[in-house]
């Protein structure tokens, strides 16, 4: 319901400064045409206008999603042998950023490092007292027992990226 009420607003809005914008360029035409007669303005299609328009919103439409709308992406882990198992690739962010654990069960997050950028050299998990250096397309074990149910975060080493830890009962 709100995205789409935004939406509408963000169409309504673009719409208004189209119309807006061919009104002033028309008088701006005009003017200089009674100034300059060496100058003639160029008429374009309908059709490009129209197709114009309609692409920028698309891709202003897509930017507000990406942005606001989009949902990081969550996993829930698989336990065996007792021990509750997710893998996480690092590159450009964490993937999954959010994972699903049970309550008192050990968990091993394993982290497969492939962004070269020194801010995600290092892991940490501030709640569970966790630093973890994260070696280059090397898979990385974190391990941890989560003892109370609640979210916990987890950041690089500069605190740019970060990812969560939804522990539940």
């Amino acid at each position: 319901m709100l995205k789409t009420k935004f939406i509408n607003l963000i169409v309504s809005f673009s719409l208004v400064g189209a119309i807006a914008s061919s009104v002033s360029a028309a008088e701006m035409t005009e003017e200089h045409s009674k100034r300059s007669p060496q100058f003639q303005s160029v008429e374009q299609p309908l059709a490009i206008k129209i197709g114009l328009t309609a692409g920028g919103l698309a891709l202003i439409s897509a930017q507000l999603w990406w942005f606001l709308f989009s949902k990081p992406k969550s996993q829930q882990a698989k336990t065996s042998d007792g021990i509750q198992e997710v893998s996480i690739t690092v590159d450009g962010g964490y993937i999954p950023a959010i994972v699903t654990v049970k309550r008192g069960l050990p968990v091993r997050l394993k982290f497969m490092r492939r962004d070269p950028s020194s801010c995600l050299e290092k892991v940490l998990f501030p709640d569970f007292h966790i630093a973890q250096d994260l070696a280059l397309n090397v898979t990385t074990p974190v391990e941890f027992t989560p003892q109370t149910v609640g979210n916990y975060q987890f950041s690089c080493g500069m605190n740019m990226f970060h990812g969560a830890i939804k522990v539940e009962e």
